[in-house]
């Protein structure tokens, strides 16, 4: 009898390949961060840096002073011999009338030949000199002849009185015989030698017409050897305070409206000084009116000039205004707080009810911002109706009930965002200067998001 043989395939166990596991684990990750790289959008770094927001605050300005012009009371040929821009008293001869013309024609000849000047008269000249070539611009040549005219009447001027010092007795005979006339001022003031039509523009009269200037004209009155009875002979300012006018828009009357000091910059020679300022409008134009007193024989010789206003004088943390954003938090008063867990930190007492019944939990949320009542947190680890214990009292506090926003940047030095906020100091169009050192804030070299917009708290960056 045959026997029955049983025979079973023996199947060989099967043996997985960790090799080719791990393979496909990499080909998949490797995929996962491709596609996500494809599908997400890049985040731009910024690295904070210090500086200052340069702004164009340059004005064309109009200068306006008490002045009042003097006039012959009589024809004659004329001699000046105070010195331009100076000071002068009633004791100090301004200018002579030689109605014949024999004293004046020889003022002239000795002017002609060799004269001394005093050191102080040179050293005058050298200080013009140096004042023209610091501030000379080639755009503006009609300076350049108002220069060589101012100068070259100084320089006659100190010449003439030099001259006439040395014809003492024939001037004594020629004034007593009523043919020569050593002119006074009647009150102390600063002498200037030029009239331009403005001499009766007052700010209290002010109207937006002073402000056009396409048909100015300049009266050069040092340079006329003859005048006639009653024509102008030379122009007194009698008072140290001055103003500067200058036209600016609605919005920024806006910004000048509580009345007090501004920093002004003279581009002419870089000469800072404060003024109070007044806002003006009429015809829907607005003006300000920077009011001084001190350093106006500087600009005596000017009607205008051109000044720029120093308003951002402060520096700080530069970044561009793309990177701010705002962000909702819970603000929690501070007693709600307290110490606990395995640390210092501060936290909060949650109490929550589950089917065990009633637990307290012990979080630490961050804290983005404080002040005196608050703290700013997110809802990272609370939310909104979580109840808060407060510690040694039976007072509770409810999540939610006050919130707030904040303005500030995402910083992402870590590699995932974190909302800093920011206390802005100043800003422009692009770019805002912000606060150093603040509490919770950034610091310089921080690397921030260039776009704010685009992330949330504790986002994974693409770079």
């Amino acid at each position: 009898m045959a026997r029955e043989k049983n025979i079973v395939k023996y199947r060989k166990p099967r043996n997985i390949n960790i090799g080719l596991v791990i393979f496909l684990v990499i080909i998949v990750y490797i995929a996962f961060n491709v596609f996500q790289y494809i599908t997400s959008e890049s985040i731009a770094a910024y690295e904070v840096s210090q500086g200052a927001i340069a702004t164009n605050n340059t004005y064309r300005g109009l200068i306006l002073r008490k002045e009042s012009v003097a006039y012959a009371q009589r024809a004659g040929y004329v001699n000046y011999y105070a010195k331009n821009a100076s000071r002068v008293s009633v004791n100090d001869a301004v200018y002579s009338i030689d109605t014949k013309g024999d004293i004046s024609d020889k003022i002239s000849q000795a002017s002609a030949g060799e004269t001394a000047l005093s050191t102080s008269s040179i050293k005058e000249i050298s200080q013009k000199l140096d004042n023209f070539s610091n501030s000379y611009n080639a755009k503006d040549f009609s300076y350049v002849v108002t220069f060589k005219d101012d100068l070259s009447s100084t320089l006659q001027q100190m010449v003439n009185t030099a001259a006439l010092e040395s014809l003492g007795e024939q001037v004594s005979t020629a004034a007593s015989n009523s043919t020569f006339y050593l002119v006074y001022p009647d009150k102390t003031g600063l002498v200037t030698y030029y009239t331009d039509g403005y001499e009766d523009y007052s700010i209290d009269d002010f109207c937006a017409s002073y402000m056009d200037f396409s048909g100015y004209t300049r009266n050069n009155l040092n340079a006329n050897e003859k005048v006639e009875a009653n024509a102008a002979v030379y122009k007194l300012v009698t008072d140290e305070t001055w103003d500067v006018v200058i036209e600016i828009s609605q919005q920024q009357s806006e910004a000048f409206a509580d009345g007090s000091y501004v920093k002004i910059r003279f581009c002419e020679d870089n000469y800072t000084a404060n003024a109070k300022y007044t806002v003006l409008k009429d015809q829907n134009r607005y003006f300000l009116d920077l009011r001084m007193q001190t350093a106006m024989v500087r600009y005596i010789n000017d009607r205008f000039v051109d000044i720029e206003l120093v308003v951002n004088d402060q520096s700080g943390l530069k970044i561009p205004k793309s990177a701010i954003t705002t962000k909702e938090f819970y603000t929690v008063p501070k007693e709600a707080f307290a110490q606990g867990g395995d640390s210092n930190s501060l936290g909060l007492l949650i109490s929550k009810t589950t089917e065990d019944g009633e637990q307290v939990l012990f979080v630490t949320p961050t804290i983005y911002y404080e002040n005196d009542d608050f703290y700013y947190i997110d809802d990272e680890d609370v939310s909104t109706g979580d109840v808060v214990l407060i510690n040694n009292s039976t007072q509770k506090y409810t999540i939610g009930t006050d919130k707030d926003s904040l303005i500030g940047v995402y910083n992402i030095n870590k590699g995932y965002a974190v909302f800093k906020q920011i206390n802005i100091m100043y800003e422009n169009e692009d770019y805002a200067i912000v606060e150093q050192k603040t509490a919770y804030g950034i610091s310089l070299y921080d690397h921030i998001a260039l776009d704010g917009s685009k992330l949330t708290e504790n986002q994974l960056i693409t770079k």
